[in-house]
């Protein structure tokens, strides 16, 4: 078994080398001792997917920080917007070595430096940290909870009774979408379609069930959506980021659902608030992505020197399989996905 175990290390992981490897938590940290104990228990409910989903992460990431704000106390001879910024970087690498930080957590820790950075020197120590928690509370209500409201609203209008909503594993935003039409009595059936490592489509599956009265739903793997992609009438799917050149990335397996729905002529409808917008270009799922852990892995067959289990996480859905996107600033189509900064009044998120 050890020489397996070597072979493995020995000849790595060739082209996927790159890809986000789960990794021992805290490595390339230095002075763990600093490390707040809110972040080392984010850290851990972060590797152990305890906690899975770019608002869920985004959200989770922002309240610890919270915490760390209020526990901060700025040393003699030096002003809170200068010291907390160098405090806090060891803290967001520990979460990156957790998981690979997503885009959500990066656009939102990127304005959270600038608030940090524009702090009033001459504002008291502790109004300074409220005004910071204030911010942080303004910024998960405007950019997450509000713009879902109005997500919902808007993408909802796109449920009829009569149809069959198809989606692709779970993404919390699809599910408050179906839920909120159901509770305003639309008659429609879900198919959900679900794939390892994760499966996160049973949750989804239980939430849509959990209501009363039920959703009717239908579930099934990836491998059985041929045979069931011509029954949809609309494709509803979630995003872990939205990138300036239309492209989706997703929940691996987002991408096949998306071009066979397109195949067949069926209206992909992509739900996503516009804090995961990225002004970088995706091409597909190789130059960036992450892998799940090995506990995620199939137990048959095991990995030997001839086989390497690998399950990625993400894949990139191209824009000419979406018909449109749907965001807190309307609905808007693949192509015009790089004016959503011009849209928010921004040059830059």
């Amino acid at each position: 078994m050890d020489d397996v175990s070597s072979g493995l290390k020995s000849r790595g992981l060739r082209i996927f080398s790159h890809f986000g490897v789960p990794k021992q938590l805290g490595s390339g940290v230095k002075g763990v001792s600093d490390i707040h104990p809110a972040i080392i228990r984010l850290g851990l409910l972060f590797s152990e997917f305890k906690i899975c989903g770019a608002n869920a992460r985004c959200i989770a990431t922002l309240s610890a920080f919270k915490t760390v704000i209020q526990d901060y106390t700025t040393p003699p001879n030096t002003t809170l917007a200068r010291h907390l910024m160098t405090y806090i970087s060891p803290q967001i690498t520990y979460l990156v070595s957790a998981r690979p930080m997503s885009v959500t957590m990066g656009n939102a820790i990127r304005q959270l430096k600038l608030e940090i950075s524009g702090s009033d020197i001459d504002l008291p120590e502790q109004d300074a940290k409220d005004e910071l928690c204030q911010t942080i509370d303004n910024y998960i209500r405007d950019r997450i909870i509000i713009a879902d409201e109005v997500i919902q609203d808007l993408a909802g209008k796109k449920i009829k009774d009569g149809d069959v909503v198809l989606t692709f594993s779970r993404s919390s935003l699809v599910q408050k979408i179906l839920l909120h039409a159901h509770a305003e009595g639309k008659r429609f059936s879900v198919i959900v379609i679900d794939s390892r490592p994760l499966n996160e489509g049973k949750a989804l599956l239980k939430a849509l069930t959990s209501v009363n009265p039920p959703l009717p739903c239908t579930y099934a793997l990836l491998s059985a959506l041929p045979s069931l992609i011509t029954e949809a009438t609309t494709v509803f799917l979630g995003a872990h980021s939205l990138h300036s050149n239309g492209a989706v990335y997703s929940r691996a397996g987002t991408a096949i659902v998306a071009m066979m729905a397109k195949a067949h002529g069926i209206p992909v409808v992509v739900s996503c608030e516009t804090y995961k917008y990225s002004e970088s270009v995706m091409l597909d799922g190789f130059g960036k992505n992450e892998l799940a852990p090995a506990k995620f892995s199939p137990s048959d067959p095991k990995p030997n020197l001839m086989l390497e289990v690998l399950n990625p996480l993400y894949d990139v859905t191209p824009p000419t399989s979406i018909t449109a996107v749907v965001t807190e600033v309307g609905m808007i189509p693949p192509s015009s996905i790089s004016s959503i900064p011009l849209a928010l009044g921004v040059a830059t998120l």
